[in-house]
């Protein structure tokens, strides 16, 4: 069934299916006739011979030049291609495909004054798979994301290379392939089509997405945890977290709750302890905070995965065209970065769980570094060097993009967004979170073996919850007797979190917030 577009009601997880699951789109009827209807208005205009931004004058610093009515073709094309300034590595299939369908998205609104068969075009070409490269370095977020939405037009006029189906191939031949035929771009269309912000938004869509699942992944990590430390699970209680009343710690907690419900080795109390250590005391606060930013940030896209943020702005019905800013990347900006931040979070506490374990002055009795044989055998030591190193990397793409601006097109577009780098960093911290929550979960799963090992404790005494995640963790990594590869065991951690195999085991267990 395909997702249909209107401009309106396009869903985050809507989003995920075209750019992850390859499912199809359609534009609804509605949205065609408000999209002709701009169209014959901006038709109208030209006849007028009126003077309208970026469709009978230059742009940016060269708004001030009028455009002859047999250049506006040209004017379109030059834009494009002019445009196309971005260096670097092309992004994923995923982030193109969502920037494609966002684009079409904002357009079906009915307020850019494009033509009905070029948004075609574009849908045509995202359900036959046809991909432009798109240089992932070189946008400031304002006039939108200038450069990679106009490598998306590139290939929408056959023009650049595009991804068909694994291989790298002109625009042109993928397009013959599949009986598309490429746009000659009619007044004002370039500008319609790369002036947005659906490339930062494409981004950060995708990693909202997976952040949502790793709020799960870093309640199970820390209930996982305080089965191989014998937490104490009375400061989960949930008088504690309603007296505070924040959503995201109410529900972390009761994820814990849930996750520790029937274990014998973490309990409302412990003979041997009055409290635990922040890490594990606090993980709702902790990470209930993360949940708060990242469902401001859900909240955030969702409305503008629905915008639009093109320049000028077509109102047929009040016969009025206005040049305004909805191309600015602020509100994206800020939320990418807030939604980074969160995200480092729950790594940075992570590894700090993760030291507790291997460190024998911390562990509550487990044998140094979770290795029986200390000194000839170095366990777990190093793989908690690997998990700082990411957590102090992730300190530097935390640094906010939003607050640098530096200004473009002859001062005239005086204060840029930074969004896409905000987005682009958001993506690098969402890696490195995964695997420092990968390198715990490895750390807990060691412990637990080691606590039965050594006869403290049987993994039966597991939480059902846990021992599901436990039992699961066996058939892809076993226990470390001896020293191993440990880049080989770890890497199978980062696929569970990343392929969400290791929660979906989970929640087939017990239902999480």
């Amino acid at each position: 069934m395909a997702v249909v577009i209107n401009g309106k009601d396009l869903t985050v997880e809507e989003v995920i299916r075209v750019c992850r699951g390859m499912e199809e789109v359609s534009i609804s009827p509605d949205a065609e006739k408000r999209v002709n209807k701009a169209r014959a208005y901006i038709d109208k205009k030209l006849d007028e011979g009126a003077i309208i931004y970026g469709l009978t004058t230059g742009f940016g610093k060269f708004a001030n030049v009028f455009i002859d009515r047999d250049e506006t073709t040209a004017l379109q094309h030059n834009l494009i291609i002019s445009h196309t300034c971005g260096m670097g590595e092309p992004y994923e299939q995923k982030y193109v495909r969502a920037a494609m369908l966002l684009r079409c998205n904002a357009l079906s609104r009915g307020n850019s004054g494009i033509r009905f068969s070029t948004i075609q075009t574009m849908v045509d070409m995202l359900n036959a798979g046809i991909h432009p490269q798109i240089p992932c370095k070189g946008s400031l977020g304002a006039s939108g994301d200038l450069a990679p939405l106009s490598f998306i037009a590139l290939g929408l006029i056959g023009l650049g290379n595009v991804e068909y189906k694994g291989q790298i191939m002109p625009a042109a031949e993928a397009m013959e392939k599949e009986g598309i035929r490429p746009v000659e771009l009619a007044a004002k269309e370039g500008l319609a089509l790369n002036n947005g912000t659906q490339m930062m938004t494409a981004v950060g869509v995708n990693v909202l997405w997976d952040a949502m699942h790793l709020m799960k992944v870093a309640d199970l990590a820390a209930a996982m945890t305080a089965e191989a430390l014998h937490g104490i699970t009375k400061a989960y209680d949930p008088k504690v977290h309603e007296l505070r009343g924040h959503k995201g710690q109410i529900e972390s907690a009761e994820n814990l709750r849930t996750l520790l419900k029937g274990s014998k080795n973490a309990m409302r109390v412990q003979n041997t302890k009055v409290q635990d250590p922040y890490t594990l005391r606090c993980v709702p606060q902790i990470h209930g905070a993360s949940r708060d930013a990242i469902e401001y940030v859900y909240d955030a896209v969702s409305r503008e995965i629905n915008a639009v943020t093109d320049n000028p702005i077509v109102f047929p019905d009040d016969d009025d065209v206005i040049s305004g800013g909805n191309f600015h990347g602020q509100p994206m900006a800020l939320a990418f970065d807030f939604l980074k931040i969160a995200v480092s979070e729950l790594a940075d506490v992570s590894e700090r769980r993760a030291e507790r374990m291997i460190n024998p002055s911390l562990s509550e009795g487990l044998p140094g570094f979770l290795t029986l044989h200390a000194g000839v055998c170095s366990g777990f030591m190093i793989a908690q060097y690997a998990a700082a190193s990411m957590v102090s990397e992730n300190k530097i793409y935390d640094h906010p993009a939003c607050v640098d601006s530096i200004p473009s097109s002859g001062n005239q577009e005086d204060h840029v967004s930074m969004g896409t780098t905000s987005a682009r960093t958001a993506a690098m911290v969402l890696d490195n979170a995964e695997k420092v929550l990968g390198i715990e979960i490895a750390t807990a799963a060691q412990a637990i073996w080691l606590r039965e090992k050594i006869g403290e404790s049987k993994i039966s005494n597991l939480a059902p919850a846990t021992k599901a995640a436990y039992e699961y963790i066996r058939t892809k990594s076993d226990p470390i007797d001896q020293d191993v590869i440990m880049h080989d065991e770890l890497v199978k951690f980062d696929e569970m979190i990343k392929d969400n195999s290791l929660l979906e085991v989970v929640e087939k267990e017990v239902t999480l917030k």
